[in-house]
């Protein structure tokens, strides 16, 4: 039976994953926003309550907005939907907040038309709302939250997404620093060119980090989880980038690097004590500043956003 009213869990998610600039990311479990959707008479979209931070209510100005919109343009129902939005992960954190807010509120609209598109063509539709935010398509942080797990982007246009499997020990460490780094902003940091060297190096790691997922060898992983083209450009936004990163690999992590765009940096470790050992080391150094941070540990969400 198909009903009026749905309310679901949008998770966080870690894009780029170090070597895989734009096309590797992966979804967490213990955060993420909850958004309420139903049917109205009235056709179009009204977005009716936001919770958490300051948002625009105006569906063509909010990233769930427009996703919706791109989805209702395509589908023609007869009927229209409301939106409560309870906003769980901070704008410009690095964990894909809006991409939680594209793709959870497209997810739920399918659901409540009876699942007339599949995982690849709701992605698609919260791309329209990315784009919003960020000032381009793209699915790094998408894919992750819509198809769970850890995801490859192939291409965004046509979208294709490649899920791929999850080791099962495997655990995210985030430090997230109160400060904020607009996605724009991390994306003019970076060059227009790297040295071929650079690139060589980098399509290595991408490649050697999906096998790894294959095969579950987590040592492999450590060593592909290297990023010699973003992560030196854009760690000079993120204060004591270089000393939390040396800080969870000296406590066990198989590597960290960027959640995204920043500020948000991520660890991946074997094991959940392995994890909570990192997150110590993370909370250490912020601890010896003055900014406010939070942490948390997370297995890998392999089920993506689900109703609630």
């Amino acid at each position: 039976m198909i009903k009026n009213e749905i309310k679901i869990f949008s998770p966080a998610t870690v894009a780029n994953v170090s070597c895989g600039f734009d096309v590797l990311g992966f979804c967490l479990e213990t955060i993420g926003d909850e958004m309420v959707v139903r049917k109205t008479d009235k056709k179009g979209i009204f977005i009716t309550k936001i919770e958490g931070f300051d948002l625009p209510f105006e569906a063509e100005k909010n990233v769930a907005g427009v996703s919706a919109l791109a989805m209702i343009a395509d589908a023609k129902p007869d009927f229209g939907f409301e939106i409560e939005i309870y906003k769980r992960i901070k704008p410009g954190s690095g964990i894909g907040s809006s991409s939680a807010s594209a793709s959870g509120c497209v997810f739920a609209i399918n659901e409540l038309l009876g699942r007339p598109y599949n995982k690849t063509q709701v992605t698609d539709f919260a791309m329209k709302g990315e784009a919003l935010a960020s000032g381009s398509e793209h699915a790094d942080n998408l894919a992750p939250g819509v198809f769970g797990g850890f995801t490859l982007v192939k291409s965004t246009v046509p979208l294709e997404v490649l899920q791929l499997p999850t080791p099962k020990d495997l655990y995210a460490t985030i430090i997230h620093p109160q400060i904020e780094i607009k996605t724009a902003d991390a994306r003019a940091i970076l060059p227009k060119t790297f040295p071929l060297q650079d690139a060589i190096t980098q399509w290595a790691n991408v490649g050697s980090f999906v096998h790894a997922l294959h095969t579950n060898d987590y040592e492999l992983l450590k060593r592909a989880l290297q990023d010699v083209i973003v992560e030196p450009h854009r760690s000079q936004l993120i204060p004591f980038f270089k000393e939390v990163k040396s800080a969870a690999l000296n406590n066990g992590a198989l590597g960290a690097g960027i959640s995204g765009a920043g500020p948000s940096i991520y660890a991946l470790s074997k094991g959940i004590e392995n994890a909570k050992n990192v997150e110590k080391a993370m909370r250490a150094v912020y601890s010896e500043t003055n900014i406010a941070f939070e942490t948390h540990v997370s297995k890998i969400n392999t089920e993506g956003i689900r109703e609630i």
